[in-house]
């Protein structure tokens, strides 16, 4: 065998043990973008209610203990842009150590809302304690668009 076939015979042999290596580990997936990314605390620095099973819609909750001051703002998918609907109230259904109760909150634009308000205020002594006890659970309902949203209020430690 000549050098020269003897040179190509083993190039050859040198690529088909590197082509026939293992390939590399497949890069490990990025994150899935659900769409749906936010703090659990609202612009407000108040509780935020994911409104709706996939979050379409959110109300953050606060609360002024000086004022006895309960207020409801509606945001939308990113949990910081205001969103208006055009009824006056909005019922936020209460379950305080076993007993039902429920608060109305009266629409309260804010500045450059026109045809509807996305925040919504009770002043209430007796139901801002009734949020800030342990065992506190509640329901927001709310039309937004035409559309009935629900959302679950849990208890937070403050």
């Amino acid at each position: 065998m000549s050098l020269r076939n003897a040179t190509f015979l083993l190039a050859l042999s040198f690529n088909c043990v590197l082509g026939c290596a293992k390939p590399a580990a497949p890069p490990a997936p990025a994150k899935a973008d659900t769409g749906h990314e936010h703090a659990e605390e609202g612009p407000h620095k108040g509780h935020l209610i994911e409104l709706g099973q996939k979050g379409e819609y959110h109300a953050e909750l606060t609360h002024d203990d000086a004022s006895k001051t309960i207020t409801i703002y509606l945001l939308g998918p990113d949990a910081k842009t205001a969103v208006t609907i055009a009824d006056p109230e909005l019922l936020l259904n209460l379950v305080a150590a076993g007993e039902p109760q429920q608060a109305k909150l009266t629409a309260s634009p804010q500045e450059g809302e026109t045809g509807g308000s996305s925040r919504f205020v009770l002043v209430d002594e007796k139901v801002l304690e009734l949020l800030e006890a342990p065992k506190t659970t509640g329901r927001l309902n709310v039309t937004i668009n035409g559309t009935s949203y629900s959302g679950n209020l849990e208890h937070h430690d403050h």
